[in-house]
């Protein structure tokens, strides 16, 4: 499925709804040192719930680690700095999203690397900074798994 890809995270709580979305959506989270947190922070485990047995969670020493170990084909950056909507792009299976810090999003030299496809940006009204990191993750893997025809999942309702 995709992968999530968060940049040196800083927040606890919203690494562990991201281990929780990932389980929920088949994807692959891609966690990338220095971490603000450790792991077995209590933090994190009260939000990503029981969903870490479900999770394919890989930590990465650093960018260029990530970059050698995975080698993806389509990476595409999300910033408030983005070029392009997330909506605009023709996304498929095991495309690449990363996300920066909560507190500084990501770094200037990596965004505009000519490794990323794109730069995309979430809409938001005029003066809002950004939105919180879990909301946002989530926001781009549902319209990139929308694309897809959420492949893999249950999508039929229980009969009543």
């Amino acid at each position: 499925m995709f992968n999530i890809v968060l940049f040196e995270p800083e927040i606890p709580p919203n690494t562990g709804n991201i281990i929780r979305l990932a389980s929920n959506t088949g994807c692959r989270l891609h966690l990338i040192e220095p971490l603000g947190f450790s792991l077995d922070e209590k933090n994190l485990r009260r939000a990503g719930l029981d969903y870490h047995q479900y999770s394919t969670v890989i930590v990465h020493a650093d960018w260029n680690a990530f970059i050698a170990s995975c080698a993806p084909a389509r990476l595409f950056a999300i910033s408030t700095k983005g070029n392009l909507s997330y909506t605009e792009i023709a996304f498929r299976k095991d495309d690449y999203f990363v996300f920066g810090p909560e507190t500084r999003g990501l770094p200037e030299n990596l965004r505009s690397s000519d490794q990323f496809i794109e730069v995309l940006r979430l809409p938001m009204i005029e003066l809002s900074r950004s939105m919180n990191l879990s909301n946002a993750v989530a926001v781009v893997i549902y319209e990139a798994w929308r694309q897809v025809e959420f492949a893999g999942a249950k999508v039929a309702l229980p009969q009543a």
